[in-house]
């Protein structure tokens, strides 16, 4: 006799081995929605056969590993509607993504938008078809056999580079037969609602050594309305892209003979930045840190120095020839071993520490140009960086002080409400990737650890996602596409102070190593921008539009009032556009409202007369007449207090 523990659902025994179909038909815990279930950290198909003890969860869609079975198999339904129409195509790979899927194919054909159509439609024949998904394996000479057979050379390369002793499963359906790792729905038929949404191109294992491949990417629901639901998300995602959206404004643009990832922040999009490392440099003052000015470039002896050359030098922008030229430099990737130098310009007490450095720093970093998107992902960008030496007693008063920061801008911009946490540790099997000794990442984790749970911060752990040298805490965030990026990183570091000879001398007398915290309080300027773009559509709080208010004389006689208010206006330190042109006032609102200008003044000549102002918001709202004093208390109130409407 054995048990199946489905949850609060119900306690099941049994005498024989079982499907978890069957199990959890028994009683009477499956329906439509079941997708797939769990056991342990594994996923399985429901026709999984159980003989042991377990816990098993159902999982439906609403699980993100439901998804990802749905998700599968709907890659697998477009590889087959491929064969079947374009039999001459090879597959390489389809995985499920965070939002559907896609599959790489080496095709001769162009999937242009009207041969994806001619998919999509052979892609609901075989849902209606409701083939049932089969799972066998093969012996590694049967399976390069298989697959040498059906023509599929991706596969059979995939095929050899498995390990020795590696189960080799392959999932089919109707005539379809794909190598794949599983787990998949009971037959196609689950597959209610999908669509085809792009075609790009993309290489063979990510590497542009290898032939160029076509990846269509696609999206499938159980239900015909979340497709829907989905899609109208995807436009209203179309309209908030900083890449489309960032142009349209002029808050930044990209030249061809500059280079990818270098963007040009335009006046408007400098200006937003500038508001932000002014009031973050303002901010950190307050909390203690110390300015700091360091180079932009270094000889690569600094870089061996932190490790850097060894573990980061394929992502840096190197200038020389180490077997020609006597010195080389590199652009700077980060500002740590810069600013540690300010630590050891002279010996250091306990009295010292905390020692909270903070710096505006521009970095390079020589990113895969697959990689590059707009703002987000760029070569050259600046950060708020910083880093904290301290005592080890202080590590939790000051980490917390760094995760308190961070939460209040994030919060004060809007975005504090669309991040999540990632505990980033180490992978002691690759061990290549970092310095220092299990130990020792064993005591920066732990210490992590205590510190993150007496937060009571909520987060996942990412294995494999640490720095070189510590753990971090990611603050993450997604774009409007559904992609997601670290947007703050708070680090802890034990090991680059032993690397600089960095020492204090304690209470006692005796030198010790410090702890360091790296971290940003904002992050990068230029992917905040980006997120910010995309959150407001443009439509920024106050406090942060390029062009606060918008002063617009209705013709030629009311030119003077209107510059007079302008004065008025921009001595108090509100940023203003007085529209002078020889256009008629429905123009001039709608040209103040594209530009998403917070409010506009419209003057006319009632309001030349009585000395007012009638202002109205860009959300179209009428706040009637009233004097310019009271209009410039409420936007300066709005100003200082970063209020966001």
């Amino acid at each position: 006799m054995f048990k199946i523990n489905f949850g609060e659902s119900a306690v099941l025994e049994f005498d024989s081995p079982i499907t978890v179909y069957e199990a959890a038909k028994s009683g009477n815990l499956v329906d439509r929605s079941t997708l797939a279930v769990k056991i342990g950290d594994d996923v399985h198909a429901l026709d999984y056969v159980v003989s042991a003890d377990c816990d098993a969860k159902l999982l439906t869609f609403d699980d993100p590993e439901g998804k990802h079975v749905f998700w599968h198999t709907a890659s697998h339904i477009l590889a087959q509607a491929v064969k079947r129409l374009y039999p001459e195509a090879r597959l390489t790979i389809g995985p499920a993504i965070e939002n559907g899927f896609y599959y790489d194919i080496d095709s001769e054909t162009s999937f242009t938008p009207e041969i994806l159509a001619q998919l999509e439609a052979e892609m609901q024949k075989i849902v209606k078809e409701n083939l049932l998904i089969e799972r066998f394996v093969l012996p590694r000479d049967e399976a390069i056999k298989l697959m040498t057979e059906r023509d599929e050379p991706y596969k059979v390369q995939l095929i050899e580079e498995l390990p020795e002793g590696e189960e080799i499963s392959f999932y089919k359906q109707g005539e379809f037969v794909d190598l794949c790792a599983g787990p998949h729905l009971h037959s196609t038929g689950a597959v209610k609602a999908l669509k085809l949404l792009q075609c790009t191109g993309a290489y063979w294992k990510g590497d542009q050594n290898n032939k160029q491949l076509q990846r269509i990417y696609g999206v499938a629901f159980p239900q015909k309305d979340m497709l829907k639901a989905h899609l109208a998300q995807l436009e209203e995602a179309k309209k908030r892209d900083h890449n489309k959206l960032g142009r349209e404004l002029e808050l930044f643009t990209t030249v061809d003979v500059i280079g990818q990832g270098l963007p040009i922040l335009l006046p408007k999009g400098a200006r937003i930045v500038q508001l932000l490392q002014r009031w973050v440099e303002d901010e950190e003052q307050k909390r203690g840190y110390l300015l700091t000015k360091t180079p932009f470039m270094a000889k690569s002896d600094l870089y061996k120095i932190s490790g850097h050359w060894d573990h980061y030098k394929e992502g840096m922008f190197v200038l020389g020839d180490e077997e020609k030229d006597k010195e080389v430099y590199a652009l700077r990737p980060m500002t740590c071993p810069f600013q540690y130098q300010v630590f050891l310009n002279r010996q250091r007490s306990y009295r010292d520490l905390p020692m909270r450095l903070g710096e505006t720093s521009t970095l390079f970093r020589n990113e895969d140009s697959g990689e590059m998107h707009g703002l987000i992902r760029v070569r050259q960008f600046t950060i708020s960086e910083g880093h904290l030496i301290l005592r080890p007693e202080q590590l939790e008063e000051e980490f917390r002080g760094c995760v308190e920061l961070a939460k209040y801008m994030l919060d004060t911009v809007g975005l504090g409400d669309d991040v999540s946490f990632r505990f980033s540790q180490w992978d002691p099997n690759d061990r290549k990737k970092y310095i220092g000794t299990p130990e020792q990442w064993a005591e920066a984790q732990d210490a992590m650890k205590k510190i993150l749970d007496h937060l009571g911060i909520k987060y996942t752990i990412g294995i494999g996602e640490a720095a070189f040298y510590g753990p971090k805490l990611d603050i993450q965030i997604k774009n409007v596409h559904g992609k997601e990026d670290t947007l703050i990183t708070i680090q802890i570091d034990q090991m680059l102070a032993e690397l600089f000879g960095m020492e204090y001398v304690d209470v006692d007398g005796q030198k010790r190593r410090p702890y360091i915290i790296h971290r940003t309080s904002i992050g990068c300027y230029e992917r905040t921008l980006a997120l910010l773009i995309e959150k407001y559509a443009g439509a920024f709080p106050m406090w942060l539009s390029p062009t606060q208010v918008a002063i617009l004389p209705i013709g030629s006689e009311q030119y003077d009032y209107a510059r007079e208010i302008n004065r008025k206006l921009e001595a108090a330190g509100i940023r203003t556009f007085l529209d002078e042109r020889n256009e008629k006032i429905g123009y001039k609102i709608r040209s103040a409202q594209l530009e998403k200008i917070p409010y506009m003044l419209v003057i006319g000549e009632k309001e030349k007369t009585d000395g007012t102002v009638a202002p109205r918001h860009r959300s179209g709202v009428d706040l009637g007449a009233m004097p310019l004093s009271d209009f410039m208390s409420m936007a300066l109130t709005e100003i200082a207090t970063k209020e966001i409407k």
